[in-house]
């Protein structure tokens, strides 16, 4: 059984409950997904699936690219993403469709893609420092102060917050809710917010550590007392 599926990013809502409660809530379009290659243990030492995104405009590829999805009998896709499968589930070839009725109501999903990113930022932007006086002539309002001492060790200490580029990577967002699962159109309501701009590519994956939910345990009566 494939755990994963592509998706894009539409955008964000709210959705009530029937007593009144709102949750903010991300759209996403997911699927339809084709299989395009397969992995198993006795080849590549895993099982996993290679996933082609299906959308509205035909995609153009090279020719090594064309020949891999002429193999596996599907389209071309624009984009591909690995994903796992679970053990004891179905048997999944190339050529399989994916959709979004993997999930239910009530799942917890994991979702990968990329942050916006915001370019060359300073330290108080990208790590947040709180910055020097603004008034009376101090001349330090956003320098990141000392960045090491002078006699020992006479360097700059590897991981030292610093200027530098800021976003534009991979991140991934644990155990969201699956508030609304529409099968028919191919999208997902995700209960919060998830990583990168509306239109951006990302990946839907069961919830990897799920939260458990905790039961209160009973206290036992110590020996002796009643």
């Amino acid at each position: 059984m494939v755990t994963g599926i592509i998706g894009r990013k539409v955008g964000m809502t709210q959705v009530f409950d029937p007593d009144g409660t709102v949750h903010p809530a991300t759209v996403i379009k997911a699927g339809p997904c084709v299989v395009v290659q397969t992995k198993d243990k006795q080849k590549d030492g895993y099982e996993a699936v290679q996933l082609g995104f299906v959308e509205e405009r035909p995609a153009k590829v090279v020719k090594p690219l064309a020949g891999h999805y002429k193999k596996a009998n599907v389209p071309p896709t624009r984009v591909r993403r690995e994903v796992q499968v679970a053990s004891g589930g179905d048997a999944v070839k190339a050529g399989d469709q994916v959709l979004a009725s993997i999930f239910a109501n009530g799942d917890r999903v994991d979702v990968v893609g990329a942050s916006r990113g915001k370019g060359y930022q300073g330290v108080v932007k990208r790590h947040h420092f709180g910055g020097g006086a603004a008034t009376h002539g101090s001349m330090f309002h956003r320098a990141p102060g000392s960045i090491g001492a002078s006699s020992f060790p006479s360097r700059v200490v590897k991981g030292m917050r610093a200027a530098g580029r800021m976003g534009g990577g991979r991140v991934t967002v644990r155990n969201l809710k699956v508030l609304r699962v529409d099968a028919d159109n191919h999208l997902l309501v995700v209960e919060g917010g998830i990583p990168g701009a509306p239109q951006g590519y990302l990946v839907v994956r069961k919830a990897v550590a799920p939260h458990r939910i905790k039961v209160a345990q009973v206290e036992k009566p110590k020996k002796g007392k009643k």
